[in-house]
Parts: structure tokens; C-alpha cells; sequence
């Protein structure tokens, strides 16, 4: 029996293959003759520098960039070979910009900004000469539509003459893009497909994370409303993506005329995810958490309709799962760690234990049903 594990991270406690490797340890006692391959996947946020280095034979490299409100970090970005002899930079907007770097008390939605992940692309140009350029959305601080990445590469923004961030976007009486450094092809790895502004939009829907008020929600949808009519692409507020990243997605494709793709498209591709599906007998998925907005293009998603595409079983293991969400389309079964009633700082502190064990579950439960199917 060949089970095919394609896992995301368990944001905050195990890496993709960590997780990967947990699961194996509880089906293989119900099933241990299993060969077990294991695939980690990505769709844009944390992860998905790591999974391209490692499944294109690159390497990592650092730079010394601003996180989101203006500290110095060092952030790791990755180099990989592209077309042959050429050379691809890999950038994970959330290494520089990310709500990882900051406590609860920290977030400051209005001060925060992406001129870090501007310092990464330039660095990844500069320094290595890189000939194309991957940037994975997902995991900000941020919703400064991307100005702050923009300004780190040169472009201006008049009227404004202190630290260009949310709060002093009301400022802002024009755009000129002539001073901007040179860039490369940009291909963006994003992970929803949300628009720009809007009830659907990147402060509504993901504001309230990074700490927005609904007062700031609406501040800010109007004041980056506004901002966009200031480029030549307000056409392009409404495309899928465009809310990514607190408008990352937005301004990605009006400062840098990067095109947008399904991040998890992409890392699938470059791991032949549909190959390995098509060869298993089972195929096992899931992330820290499922939950409707699983459905915008996350991952494991992804994986299921693959899945599906080729008639294979497929199962979902999270840290937790939204039960209001009807999952039978997606997955034949569903099993969740946190189901176990332990404290989520426990779940988090011993995650390879709890999982081990939630998927020891899963495994009886899933042999149970190929017994009643007469398999």
C-alpha cells in the first residue's frame, strides 16, 4: 500500500515534514507494510521558500532587512537554479514582514509595513543577479497595499516625507514609479483570492488578525481604495489575489508587473504532486487548521481535488477543523488534535505526540472502513 503524506506546516509547532513524519508513525500500526512518500506542500505563506530549495536543489541565503515596524531582522530568502544555467530568487514575503516577528501587544496594523520585503527582492537582484523571482504571499503584519515593498525599490510616493505606512497614507498625492530599480520577471505564489477592498477584502477579512479594529477596517479599506486610484492599474483591485497579504497581491502586480498565480499550483508542480498522487492508494493531508477559508485555495484543498481528479481516498489530520464546514467533498475522513480536549499550549508544546496519536486514530478508523467496503 503506497500513502502519499502532503502536508502543510502546523503553523507554530511542526515543520511540513515534521508533521509528515508524525503521521507515518500512526498509520504504520495499522499499517505496516505501508511505503510511505512523503511531499510537503506550501501555497505561498511560511514554508514555501524552504519546500522550493528543497525539491529544487538550492540554497538559502539571509539579508539584513526591516521587519514591519521598522526593526532590524536578518531574513532568509532562497536561490535556486531556473531555465538551465539561470538563477531564481525565493522570497516569502511574512520572513520580513510577517506576523511571526511580533507579540500580541505589538501589532499595530497602522504602522506596519512592507518595506522589508522590498529589501529582500532587491538583495535577491542585487547580490545575486537572480533572473526571475518567486515571492510567496501569506502570514503578514501588514495592509499597506504594498507601497512600503515599492518605496524600498525605489518608488516614490509624493507627499509624504515620514515613515510611509498605513497611518500615512492619506498623504499621499501621487505615484512615480521612473526611479524604480530594475527588476525581473515576478512570478507571485498566492494562497486566497480575495480582492483588494470590499466586504471580501484584505482589511475586512484579514484586518482583524493583525489586530484592526472595525473603526480601523474601515480606515483603512477607504484609504487603500484610494491609494490604488493613484496607479495605472486600478483594473486590477478586483482580480483574485489582490487582497493577499494586506494588498501585497495588489501591489506586486501595479509596482512590479508581477503575475499572479496559485501558490499552491506552483509548488505542486515543482514536487509533481499529481504524479505521486496518481500512483498512491491513499493520500493524506491537512495543515494546522481547516476552516472556510481552507476553501480559498489553501493547500490541502488542493491536494484533496487532486485527489479526486484520480479517484484516489483522501483523508485531512489538522491541529483543529471548523465543524460548521461540510468537508465530504474534499475528504473520505477528518480527524482533528485538538479534538482530544487538551490545552492548545499543550497541543503546541508536544505536537509530534498528539499527532502521532490523533493519526493512530484516524488510521483504525480508516481500516474499519475499508473492512465494511470489503476491501
Amino acid at each position: 500500500m503506497r500513502i502519499l503524506l502532503a502536508f502543510d506546516k502546523f503553523k507554530g509547532s511542526l515543520s511540513a515534514l515534521e508533521v509528515s513524519d508524525a503521521v507515518s508513525s500512526g498509520f504504520q500500526k495499522s499499517f505496516p507494510n505501508a511505503e510511505f512518500i512523503k511531499k510537503p506542500i506550501a501555497d505561498g505563506g511560511e514554508g514555501f521558500t524552504t519546500t522550493l530549495v528543497e525539491c529544487m536543489g538550492g540554497e538559502i541565503k539571509s539579508a539584513l532587512v526591516e521587519d514591519a515596524l521598522g526593526r532590524d531582522v536578518e531574513a532568509e530568502w532562497g536561490l535556486i537554479p531556473w531555465q538551465g544555467d539561470k538563477k531564481a530568487g525565493v522570497i516569502e514575503m511574512s520572513a520580513a514582514s510577517g506576523l511571526w516577528r511580533m507579540s500580541e501587544n505589538e501589532k499595530d496594523i497602522m504602522q506596519a509595513s512592507t518595506y522589508g520585503t522590498g529589501q529582500l527582492i532587491k538583495a535577491a537582484v542585487e547580490t545575486e543577479g537572480v533572473e526571475h523571482l518567486y515571492v510567496g504571499l501569506g502570514g503578514s503584519a501588514t495592509n499597506d497595499m504594498g507601497v512600503g515593498m515599492a518605496e524600498a525599490l525605489g518608488v516614490t510616493f509624493q507627499g509624504v516625507t515620514d515613515r510611509l505606512c498605513p497611518q500615512s497614507l492619506k498623504n499621499v498625492t501621487g505615484i512615480d514609479l521612473s526611479k524604480r530599480v530594475p527588476l525581473p520577471s515576478i512570478t507571485v505564489a498566492c494562497d486566497v483570492d480575495n480582492p483588494l477592498c470590499g466586504a471580501n477584502g484584505a482589511a475586512a477579512i484579514f484586518g482583524p488578525q493583525k489586530g484592526a479594529t472595525p473603526q480601523i477596517i474601515e480606515e483603512l479599506d477607504t484609504l487603500i481604495m484610494q491609494l490604488a486610484h493613484f496607479t495605472p492599474s486600478t483594473e486590477l483591485m478586483n482580480s483574485p489575489g489582490a487582497g493577499a497579504a494586506g494588498g501585497l497581491g495588489f501591489g506586486m502586480m501595479a509596482f512590479t508587473g508581477a503575475k499572479l498565480v496559485s501558490g499552491f499550483d506552483l509548488v505542486a508542480e515543482a514536487i509533481a504532486l499529481e504524479e505521486a498522487i496518481s500512483h498512491a492508494d491513499l493520500v493524506i493531508t491537512g495543515e494546522g487548521g481547516l476552516d472556510a477559508q481552507s476553501l480559498s485555495g489553501k493547500g490541502p484543498i488542493g491536494v484533496a481535488k487532486l485527489a479526486r481528479k484520480h479517484n484516489k481516498p483522501c483523508l485531512a489530520l489538522a491541529g483543529l477543523i471548523e465543524k460548521s464546514v461540510d468537508w465530504t467533498p474534499y475528504f473520505d475522513l477528518t480527524a482533528a488534535v485538538a479534538d482530544n480536549g487538551l490545552p492548545l499550549p499543550e497541543l503546541i508544546a508536544n505536537a509530534d505526540h498528539h499527532i502521532t496519536e490523533t493519526s493512530t486514530s484516524l488510521a483504525s478508523s480508516y481500516k474499519k472502513s475499508l473492512k465494511s467496503q470489503g476491501a
